[in-house]
């Protein structure tokens, strides 16, 4: 098929399995007990500091200058990202100076990212995939901190963060364009794609189990 056909039957792909993550009845957020806005901005950094590195780290091993320009723009988005939740936390009595995200290591989608080589992968995973599951659970977050009362932390995502993880995403989808040209490219970004939701799945699932944690922002 054209990669317009591809990327076109990807994104459908994508957004059917993304509704296993954000169905009807999760998105009716529960403020209850320790689960906060506090706890979740916590998630959340480490969720940005992930997103910061892998981008850093294809950047520096990727020839195509159209791709090192698109994860640029990530790497300081996500890192601008960072910023701004770490002085939100501050503002809400969070205790961010001896805060360490990667205190417990890399997560296990951080690893799996890191493994990718070829740039079509890396694409196809990491800003289609990736930024599409962190505008979901994102939209998730601000519905949260909505019922918690807490509008300008909603306002932080919905007015800066999630247009910047939109604007990731279609950055990934025009790369995809390019690269996505043959069959072996295609079955190579799609088996990236899939691998990225279900460990974003299985993330989900284990965060809730283990942890009681849902709505988190990111993924």
């Amino acid at each position: 098929m054209t990669a317009d056909e591809f990327v076109r039957e990807l994104d459908a792909q994508n957004q059917s399995l993304l509704r296993r993550l954000a169905p009807d009845d999760t998105l009716k957020p529960e403020v209850e007990g320790d689960l906060n806005v506090v706890s979740l901005l916590k998630v959340a950094l480490k969720n940005e500091i992930e997103a910061t590195e892998i981008a850093a780290r294809w950047l520096v091993t990727t020839d195509a200058v159209d791709v090192k320009l698109a994860l640029a723009r990530q790497v300081g988005d996500e890192a601008k990202h960072y910023r701004m939740i770490a002085e939100r936390l501050r503002a809400l009595g969070g205790e961010v100076g001896s805060f360490n995200p990667l205190a417990k290591g890399y997560g296990p989608l951080f690893q799996y990212l890191d493994r990718l080589t070829s740039t079509v992968e890396r694409v196809a995973a990491g800003q289609f995939t990736r930024e599409a599951i962190a505008v979901v659970k994102n939209r998730q977050f601000i519905a949260f901190c909505e019922a918690a009362g807490d509008k300008e932390t909603a306002a932080m995502y919905r007015d800066v963060i999630e247009p910047d993880e939109r604007y990731h995403h279609e950055l990934g989808r025009t790369l995809l364009l390019r690269l996505a040209t043959t069959d072996e490219a295609q079955g190579a970004a799609a088996r990236a794609a899939r691998r990225t939701l279900e460990l974003a799945e299985e993330l989900q699932r284990a965060a809730l189990t283990t942890a009681g944690i849902h709505h988190a922002p990111g993924c």
